[in-house]
C-alpha cells in the first residue's frame, strides 16, 4: 500500500518531469508494480467491457445533461482550464488514457485490490484499496490547487466504485472505461460549455 502512495506523492514529483515523461514514468511504474505483485488486469473480459460501457454511458449522459442545462453549463464554462503544457488532443488521447487510467487501474484494480482482498477479506480490502487510491491523489491535488481533503475524499469514493466494478467483473476493463469517461468528460465538458456560452 505504501509503494504507490510514495511514488505518487514523493518520488514522482521529485523527478521534476514534463507531462510526456511523467506519463511514461507512471506507465512504467504501474507495469512494474503489477508484474511484481501478480496483477491480473484481464483487459479483454467481455463482462468487463459490458459493465464498463454501460457505466461510461451513464457518465456521458450526465455530462450531456449538464451541458444542456443553461445554469449548469454557464457554471461549467467558468471552471479553470486544467489542460497541461501539451496540445489538448494529446492530453485526452494519450496522457489521460495512459498516464492516468492505464497506470492507476493497473496499480489499484489489477494488482493492489486483489492482494488486499486476499489478505483482509473483500470488505476491508475494498476500503483499504479505495483509501490508498485517495492518498495517491494528495500531490496531484496540491499541484492543481485543489483542496487536498476534498480530493482525497472524492477519489476514495471513486476508488470504492471502481473496486466494486472490478470485483463484479473480475476485470480492470470495467473501472478503466468508467475512469476514462469521467476524466475525458471532465476535460471536455468545460471547453464545450465555454464554446456554447459564446454569443454567435
Amino acid at each position: 500500500m505504501g509503494i504507490p502512495v510514495a511514488w505518487s506523492n514523493w518520488l514522482l514529483p521529485r523527478l521534476d518531469l514534463d507531462m510526456r515523461a511523467r506519463t511514461a514514468a507512471n506507465a512504467g511504474f504501474a507495469t512494474g508494480y503489477a508484474l511484481a505483485f501478480g496483477g491480473r488486469p484481464n483487459w479483454l473480459s467481455a463482462r468487463g467491457f459490458r459493465y464498463g460501457l454501460v457505466s461510461a454511458s451513464v457518465i456521458t449522459a450526465g455530462y450531456t445533461a449538464a451541458l444542456a442545462i443553461p445554469a449548469v453549463r454557464n457554471r461549467m464554462s467558468e471552471l479553470s482550464d486544467r489542460a497541461p503544457d501539451v496540445p489538448f488532443v494529446e492530453w485526452v488521447t494519450v496522457h489521460i488514457p495512459i498516464g492516468t487510467v492505464y497506470s492507476e487501474e493497473l496499480v489499484f484494480r489489477a494488482a493492489l485490490d486483489p492482494l488486499l482482498d486476499n489478505t483482509f477479506g473483500p470488505r476491508r480490502g475494498a476500503v483499504l484499496g479505495a483509501a490508498t487510491f485517495g492518498l495517491w491523489h494528495i500531490q496531484p491535488a496540491r499541484a492543481a490547487g485543489d483542496s487536498v481533503p476534498a480530493s482525497v475524499a472524492a477519489t476514495t469514493l471513486a476508488g470504492l466504485v471502481f473496486g466494486l466494478l472490478r470485483s463484479r467483473t473480475e476485470s480492470a476493463a470495467a473501472p478503466a472505461l468508467l475512469h476514462l469517461a469521467l476524466n475525458v468528460g471532465g476535460a471536455l465538458a468545460p471547453r464545450l460549455a465555454a464554446r456554447l456560452r459564446r454569443p454567435a
